[in-house]
């Protein structure tokens, strides 16, 4: 009977080992697919017919939707043809990011269709699986394969070209070039055109008054073919801004109420400009001295800081310049101890 009784506990732990085993696995299974509901726009992009040697460009948009912080952890392309990286490596609550994919068609000939694993964490883990398609022909090609703006100073001017050659039997012309938000002008012009043949030039020039910073989209040429009637071409670039400041954060630690501290702020231009006024002082934070009326290509603004109250403190300033109408932006943060 006892033996029994022990055989009958022994086939009750199992069955219990089993189920807790099955409901494990079966939550990993469950918990595996929640990073995907990050990308709320999708989680595959198709190029379409793409020309051989150009490079492309597409972001998915990554949003926190969990009421913790996240990061991204890994992201794993599969193919040398396609690099990814994440525009925020942290995302906190609601906060949304990019994973910005580019695909080197002069690395694939046809259709070709990749999978990225985009992997977020760290202490609940999931990964979700992105995927690109496109497929290169190889009677259109584009030499180089993008437009590339070396680091530019805000107002100059610079030009690059790109050449489109088409060999085939379809009466191909290229009838406008569409920029959207880019910051360019672009325009095309036919270099030639022979039986089965035709090439066009691209030039695209920097606007001189394009916002400073990096940027990095693709422009279209408009074409009479149906089956591609918009044709991307990738630019990137920067613009550097006509104004720059030094430190670009004061981040002042942890300091006693009792401390009166005096920081400088360097301000920097390509030309000589007038500083017109520093917004956001106050409350503890103060100018030490007259701004100078006189224009230089260099200077200083001197504060003085005492925290009065004691906790975590965090400010901006806007320091309007004569260069430029959007104002620069000086964060701070620190401490306040008793």
């Amino acid at each position: 009977m006892r033996r029994l009784q022990k055989a009958a506990v022994a086939a009750g732990r199992l069955v219990l080992l089993i189920a807790a085993f099955a409901g494990a696995v079966s939550g990993r299974a469950h918990c595996q697919g929640w990073a995907e509901k990050m990308f709320q726009q999708g989680v595959a992009h198709d190029f379409g017919v793409i020309p051989k040697g150009s490079l492309l460009l597409h972001r998915f948009p990554i949003t926190n939707i969990y009421a913790v912080r996240m990061e991204i952890t890994q992201i794993q392309p599969g193919c040398g043809c396609v690099t990814a990286v994440a525009s925020k490596k942290f995302l906190e609550p609601r906060e949304t990011g990019t994973i910005d994919v580019s695909m080197d068609a002069k690395r694939f000939d046809g259709p070709k269709s990749v999978g990225i694993r985009v992997t977020v964490g760290p202490e609940f883990v999931s990964s979700a699986e992105l995927r690109v398609t496109a497929n290169a022909r190889g009677d259109l090609v584009f030499n180089p394969g993008r437009i590339v703006f070396g680091a530019q100073a805000g107002g100059a001017e610079a030009n690059q070209t790109v050449v489109m050659e088409y060999a085939g039997g379809f009466p191909l012309e290229v009838r406008e070039v569409v920029t959207n938000q880019v910051p360019v002008n672009a325009t095309v012009r036919q270099l030639y055109r022979e039986p089965g043949r035709v090439g066009y030039e691209v030039s695209a020039t920097l606007k001189t008054d394009g916002p400073p910073g990096a940027f990095k989209d693709s422009i279209f040429l408009k074409t009479n073919d149906p089956n591609q009637p918009m044709v991307p071409l990738l630019v990137e670039g920067t613009i550097e801004a006509g104004v720059s400041i030094t430190p670009q954060k004061l981040a002042l630690g942890s300091i006693s109420t009792q401390d009166m501290l005096t920081r400088r702020v360097v301000v920097r231009g390509q030309k000589p400009f007038q500083i017109l006024a520093v917004e956001g002082t106050g409350q503890g934070v103060e100018l030490a001295g007259e701004l100078s009326p006189a224009p230089s290509m260099t200077q200083t603004i001197s504060l003085k800081i005492q925290l009065k109250n004691p906790g975590e403190f965090r400010r901006e300033l806007k320091i309007r310049t004569t260069l430029q109408d959007a104002p620069l932006t000086l964060p701070l943060d620190g401490n306040a101890t008793p």
